[in-house]
């Protein structure tokens, strides 16, 4: 075998690998925004549509839901934060960040339980925000687990750009993250409708049992799916 043909075949599996990865997390996301949004009544991931019914309900005067959304917002992007830190320091950092997605999950569910609507709330959407840091990219690829508005923009911009003669096929993997949130938002719409509160803890069981099979990549593939640290020094040297 060829060195060139070894490396292909590294890569593949690799590719291979990522896709299922994301695939999984992007169902796990899609369960956990279908719940969110049908025990609490406002998105847990769409920031977007947040940010707009925040606005609507300040030009309505409803300064309390306006609060709790732009509230929310700030801890989707707190919960982005902790999961880049998590990941930084973990030796397993998959596992560390799913472990973490599902303890919220968790918490969260036994929050519902109490009738604590709003902490429960804010912990979903943390969840959601930390589980983005557990894969950014494959090979070279940017993907987004929680907003898959932006892998349909790119995955429409692969096929203008197919169309006019560019024939990478990359991009396809785009379509990724959409097929498994939209399965796994019906599954979460099933099990909540179903179960009720109650379908917060399987959500919390399945970000378990995502974390615990991500234990068998090995720890450099699982690096490969995480933005390095860049530090200043050679920032500044690519600046100059």
């Amino acid at each position: 075998m060829t060195r060139a043909r070894h490396r292909c075949i590294i890569r593949t599996r690799r590719t291979l690998t990522g896709i299922a990865l994301v695939g999984a997390i992007s169902f796990l996301a899609g369960m956990t925004d279908a719940t969110g949004l049908l025990l609490t009544g406002d998105f847990v991931s769409f920031m977007t549509g947040n940010t707009t019914r925040a606005a609507l309900a300040l030009s309505e005067g409803n300064l309390y839901h306006a609060a709790v959304l732009i509230s929310a917002i700030l801890v989707f992007v707190l919960g982005n934060a902790a999961g880049i830190v998590i990941a930084h320091v973990s030796a397993r950092r998959i596992f560390v960040v799913l472990g973490c997605v599902g303890l919220a999950l968790a918490l969260a569910s036994m929050a519902s339980a109490q009738n604590m609507t709003l902490p429960s709330f804010y912990l979903i959407v943390c969840s959601m925000g930390m589980v983005n840091a557990a894969v950014e990219h494959i090979e070279g690829l940017p993907i987004g687990l929680t907003y898959v508005t932006g892998a349909l923009s790119r995955f429409g911009r692969g096929i203008g750009r197919w169309i006019i003669g560019d024939r990478r096929v990359e991009w396809t993997i785009q379509i990724v993250p959409w097929g498994g949130m939209i399965a796994g938002a019906i599954a979460g719409a099933v099990l909540t409708r179903l179960t009720g509160a109650h379908a917060l803890w399987l959500v919390s069981v399945f970000a378990m049992a995502l974390a615990s099979a991500a234990i068998f990549i090995p720890r450099p593939l699982q690096r490969r799916f995480n933005q390095k640290l860049a530090s200043h020094r050679s920032a500044a040297v690519r600046g100059k």
